[in-house]
Order: C-alpha cells, then structure tokens, then sequence
C-alpha cells in the first residue's frame, strides 16, 4: 500500500524515479523497490521522501480505498503521458483526502441525482435548449447570470477539482466517477469562462446520459450546446441582444461575458444558434476575432473560481475538535506551520485545492 502511495505522489509531482532518487539521495534501484513493495523505507527516508514531494508522511500511511471510475480525458493529441499521470494522481489524493473528511458529516456527502422530471428524450438543439431551461428552474436558478458555477455543481452532488496544469500540456478537463460520486476537473489558473463552460458542458454529459435519441445531435455538440444554453439561456441573450443584429460590438462582449462568464466568443456563437446573427454576419465576427487574436485569448480576463466546500468542511471538523490540526494540514495539503496562520487569518486566503 506504502509502495503504491509513494508511486502517485511521484507521478503527481511529475518526477521520474531517477530525479526523485537524487533528491532524496538514494539510488533509482532502492527506490523502485520501494514503490514495488519489495522494500519499505526507513524514518529518515520516509521523510525525505515526504518533502521532496511535498507530502506529509502521513500520506504515506493513508488507505488507497478509492479509484477513478469511467474516467474520460478532455485532451488534446500532444498531451504527454507523464501529464496524464501527474494529472490522474493528484485529482485521486484529492478525492480521497475529500471523501475521507466527508465521512465526519455524511449529511453534506450528497450525491448527484438529475431531477425527475426532465423530458426522457432529447430529439435535437431546441430540446437541449429546453433541458437546459428546465434544469435551471429545478434547481432555483432563474434566467440570469450564475454567480458561482463550482458551488452550484457541489451543491448538487458534484466533486469538483482543481489542478495546475501547465498551458502547454494541452488539457482540457476531466471527468470521472469515484465511489460512486461524479467528479469534474479543471485547471485552477485557467480563465474563469473556460471553467464554467467546461463545468456546464461535464453537467449536460451527465444530464443528457440515456436521453440522446438515435438521430439526435452528436453527444460532444449536444454538451455545448447545453452548456451555452444553461450559462446564458435563450431568453436572457434575445433580451440582451435584441432579435436580429448584424453586428455585436466587442466592448458590449466584453460586459456581457463579465456578467454571465460565458466567453465573448461563446456569446457570438450563442447569437448565431439563436438566429440573431445570419451566416455572413457570424462569419465576419468569426474573422475579426481571429484577426485580433482573441480566439486564443480574449482581451479581458473572467476571474478563475474558486472551490470552497472543502476547506469549510476541514475547518468545521477543526473548530468542532473532529481532526487535529495535524490531520487538518495533512487534509488542506499545507505544512503546519501554514495551516496555523491560516487559522489566525495571518495569510490572504485559504487554499481550495478541491
């Protein structure tokens, strides 16, 4: 069990067993047998080897209960295997971290269930429209803009992580299933709107699972077209457009993407969708965006979300004497020393890793 923790930690530190044999001054072969379970490594190195990768030995000592089930990559060709590793480990501590501190408060271990009564079948783009209409107004949400994507999920079953990833890797999200829970993943310093629209798109899988006829939309085209739907619906974009527009200004994209988080771009393919753009006029906004740049990076930046359940749940537990402060840091994944300034509100904010 020790040798399979070792293992993660490494592959979610990025290290090959080489680099982390140097850093913690044994050799490569020690090492291997040690992840191996051939071998178990003594105190000294045990620590060692929990700094080198920013552990806590207790990592070392926790369960492996838990795997990722169904998991599907949101990737692109060039995502290098090494990510892909680093990514799989991290996202599973963090869930088990998660899961085995919602085993003090079982009633806030909700898992997900879509209403009952959406429509058994989905036939084409004006149904996903609807679907996306219906669940908004299940879940209390009106028309208008969603304030906080990542705690409406939570709040609805959902685990959602967040990882560091590096812009080159080419990743573009994640979903899984882990003891029965559905878990989405984004990248923590990834823009705002490219969180929502990811976090919406991973819902409409789960929402349109089993409705999708037969000669209805591709799935993946069906998913965005929720997503655009469910972060600005129908009625809230011809209110805020108007019916017919030949032209939508940029700095009116930009405040509308700053009141939604739906991206400028996503709000000129929402226009075009809806028929407030004709072809031609979509097509000349598609090249002027193109020819500023902006469908790689837009010129203003929706703030990143954060997630916030986690770390509440942690120090609940601490404040109600549940964990010790020890546990609480091997939890928040934070040395102690960090953890207790927290808890004198001595740095900015605490961290939401989940």
């Amino acid at each position: 069990m020790l040798g399979e923790r070792l293992k993660r930690a490494r592959e979610a530190a990025g290290l090959s067993l080489r680099s982390l044999a140097a850093q913690v001054e044994i050799s490569h072969t020690l090492l291997s047998q040690f992840e191996k379970g051939q071998k178990t490594p003594d105190s000294r190195q045990l620590i060692g080897l929990g700094r080198a990768l920013g552990v806590r030995s207790e990592y070392f000592l926790r369960p492996a209960a838990y795997s990722l089930e169904g998991l599907e990559f949101r990737k692109r060709s060039n995502l290098r295997v090494r990510d892909e590793k680093r990514i799989r480990a991290d996202v599973l501590d963090q869930i088990e971290r998660r899961l085995e501190l919602e085993g003090l408060f079982p009633a806030l271990a909700r898992g997900f269930e879509a209403p009952s009564d959406l429509p058994g079948e989905v036939a084409g783009e004006e149904d996903v429209e609807e679907l996306a209409i219906l669940l908004r107004q299940a879940w209390g949400l009106g028309l208008g803009p969603i304030a906080d994507m990542v705690d409406i999920l939570e709040g609805q079953g959902f685990r959602v992580v967040m990882v560091d990833v590096d812009p080159s890797a080419r990743f573009d999200g994640l979903t899984a299933e882990v003891g029965g829970h559905p878990v989405v993943v984004v990248g923590r310093e990834w823009p705002g709107d490219r969180q929502r629209f990811t976090l919406a798109h991973e819902l409409g899988h789960r929402i349109l699972a089993g409705r999708l006829s037969e000669e209805s939309l591709e799935e993946e085209k069906a998913c965005n077209r929720f997503a655009g739907a469910f972060l600005a619906p129908r009625m809230s974009v011809l209110e805020s457009l108007g019916q017919k527009r030949t032209w939508l200004e940029p700095q009116e994209l930009a405040l509308l993407k700053e009141e939604y988080g739906l991206s400028m771009l996503g709000w000129v393919i929402r226009a075009r969708q809806l028929g407030i753009l004709q072809a031609s006029s979509y097509e000349r906004m598609a090249r002027y965006f193109s020819k500023h740049g902006w469908r790689r990076e837009e010129p203003r930046t929706y703030p990143a979300e954060k997630a916030h359940l986690f770390p509440q749940m942690v120090y609940r537990a601490l404040g109600e004497d549940r964990i010790s402060e020890s546990k609480a840091a091997e939890l928040l994944a934070v040395p102690l020393a960090e953890l207790r300034a927290q808890r004198n509100l001595e740095v900015a904010h605490a961290p939401a890793d989940q």
